[in-house]
C-alpha cells in the first residue's frame, strides 16, 4: 500500500475527484504544461500521447516496483502489475496461458449464460439499473469462477475490492489484508485438493524449475481480483452511458451489432475506465524538455493520451467506426493489462444481449450522475436505464 504521504497526493489527484468531465483540465494541461513538474511533491505528471507511451514503454527507466512505497526493493509486494523484468516476464509468460484467445473465447458460453440470466432477473420490468444487475455481478461471478472461489464468498470480496480502492487508506489498508487472508484459506485449501481453476494451476506451476512462493500467489489472485472485477463493471456502465448520450452511435449499433467491438474500444478511448498510471524514475533523465531526477513518481494521464489532438483526427467526437484506435486505456507495454480481453469479451456479450433483448434504452435522467469513489478507476455507482422490450 502507499505511504502516507503518497496516498494523500494519490487521494488529491483521485481519479474520480476529476469529476464527470475532467477532459477540459486535461486539455488546458495538454496546452500549457503538457510536462509539469510538482518538485514539493517529487512528482512529474505527463498529459500528452508521445509521453505517456513512452514512459509504459520503458519499464526499465521507469519502474513499476516501488511506484507507491517510493523503494524500489520494497517492489515485489502487490503482484505482477508491480514487477519489472526479468521477473515479471517469467511470471506473466506462465499466467498468460490462463489468458489466451482462445482460452478466453471458451468462457463466451459461459459468460453470456451468466448475462442472459442476471437480465431475464432484472427486466421483469421496463427499468433496470445497469450497474447492480450487470454490471457488477457479471465480472465477479467470471472472476471468482475462473479462480474457484465459491459463490458464497462474492458479497465479501465486492466490498473489500470496494475498500482497497476507495480514498480510506484505514479502510484500503483492512480491504487489501481481508483479501490476502481469505486467499491464503484458499491456496491451503486447494494444496490439499486440487480443482480446475486458476489457483490450483498456480499451485502446480514453476518458475525456473522452482514452485510460486506462496506470497506471490497471494499477491497475484489479489491483484487479479481488482483488475478482474473494477474495470469490466466501470466499462459496461461507460458503454451505456456514452450510448445514452450519444443518439447517433446508439442508433448504428442498434442498426448494425457488428460495430459492437468497435464501439467498445471508442469508448475505453473517449471516457475510459482508469485515467492514470504511475511510475518511478530509476534515474535521471529528460521528458519534453523538463529534467525528472530519480525517485520522481510519474503520473501518466492516459485519460488525457487518449484525447490528444497531436494523436487524434477529432478527439471529442464520439466515433464508434474509428480505426485505428490505439487508445491507452488498458495501458501499454510490458504492463498491459492482462485481463483485457476477457473484459471486452465481457462488455462485448452483454452489449450484444441488450441490443438483441431491447429496442431501445434511455437513462433515468432523475437520477444524478454520481462516480464510485476510487483513486485509480472511473465509473458510475449507479446507472438505471429505461427499456424497450422487442
Amino acid at each position: 500500500m502507499p505511504t502516507q504521504s503518497f496516498y494523500e497526493l494519490l487521494q488529491k489527484r483521485a481519479v474520480s475527484l476529476l469529476g464527470l468531465n475532467p477532459f477540459p483540465w486535461y486539455k488546458h494541461m495538454r496546452m500549457t504544461a503538457p510536462v509539469s513538474i510538482d518538485e514539493q511533491n517529487q512528482l512529474c505528471e505527463l498529459f500528452c500521447y508521445k509521453d505517456v507511451q513512452s514512459v509504459l514503454v520503458d519499464p526499465l527507466l521507469f519502474s513499476s516496483k516501488g511506484r507507491f512505497s517510493g523503494e524500489e526493493e520494497e517492489g515485489d509486494r502487490g503482484g505482477i502489475a508491480v514487477m519489472d523484468p526479468p521477473r515479471h516476464d517469467k511470471l506473466r509468460a506462465l499466467v498468460s496461458q490462463a489468458f489466451t484467445p482462445r482460452t478466453i473465447a471458451q468462457q463466451a458460453d459461459n459468460i453470456r449464460s451468466i448475462v442472459n440470466e442476471l437480465l431475464d432477473a432484472s427486466s421483469t420490468s421496463n427499468t433496470l439499473d445497469v450497474i447492480r444487475d450487470l454490471a457488477i455481478p457479471l465480472p465477479m461471478r467470471v472472476i471468482t469462477g475462473l479462480m474457484g472461489i465459491p459463490l458464497s464468498r462474492q458479497a465479501d470480496f465486492r466490498r473489500w475490492v470496494q475498500e482497497a480502492m476507495g480514498y480510506s487508506q484505514e479502510q484500503g489498508v483492512a480491504g487489501f489484508q481481508a483479501c490476502e487472508n481469505y486467499m491464503r484459506e484458499l491456496i491451503m485449501q486447494k494444496r490439499k485438493v486440487r480443482q480446475d481453476d486458476l489457483v490450483s494451476a498456480l499451485l502446480d506451476a514453476q518458475i525456473d524449475e522452482e514452485p510460486l512462493p506462496e506470497q506471490e500467489m497471494v499477491d497475484f489472485c489479489v491483484g487479479l481480483l481488482g483488475a478482474g472485477i473494477d474495470p469490466t463493471r466501470h466499462l459496461i456502465g461507460n458503454i451505456i452511458l456514452c450510448l445514452d448520450e450519444h443518439l447517433s452511435a446508439r442508433e448504428q449499433v442498434w442498426a448494425d451489432p457488428s460495430l459492437v467491438s468497435s464501439t467498445i474500444e471508442e469508448v475505453l478511448r473517449f471516457r475510459p475506465v482508469g485515467h492514470r498510471l504511475v511510475r518511478l524514475a530509476t534515474r535521471d533523465t529528460e521528458i519534453g524538455g523538463k529534467q525528472i531526477k530519480a525517485g520522481y513518481r510519474i503520473f501518466a494521464w492516459t485519460g488525457s493520451a487518449n484525447r490528444d489532438e497531436e494523436k487524434w483526427r477529432d478527439p471529442e467526437v464520439f466515433d464508434i467506426r474509428r480505426s485505428p484506435n490505439p487508445h491507452l486505456d488498458f495501458g501499454y507495454g510490458i504492463h498491459a493489462c492482462l485481463g483485457a480481453q476477457l473484459a471486452r469479451l465481457q462488455a462485448r456479450i452483454a452489449l450484444e444481449q441488450i441490443i438483441e433483448r431491447f429496442k431501445d434504452l434511455q437513462r433515468v435522467r432523475e437520477v444524478a450522475l454520481e462516480l464510485v469513489p476510487s483513486l485509480l478507476f472511473h465509473g458510475l455507482q449507479q446507472l438505471p436505464i429505461h427499456v424497450q422490450k422487442r
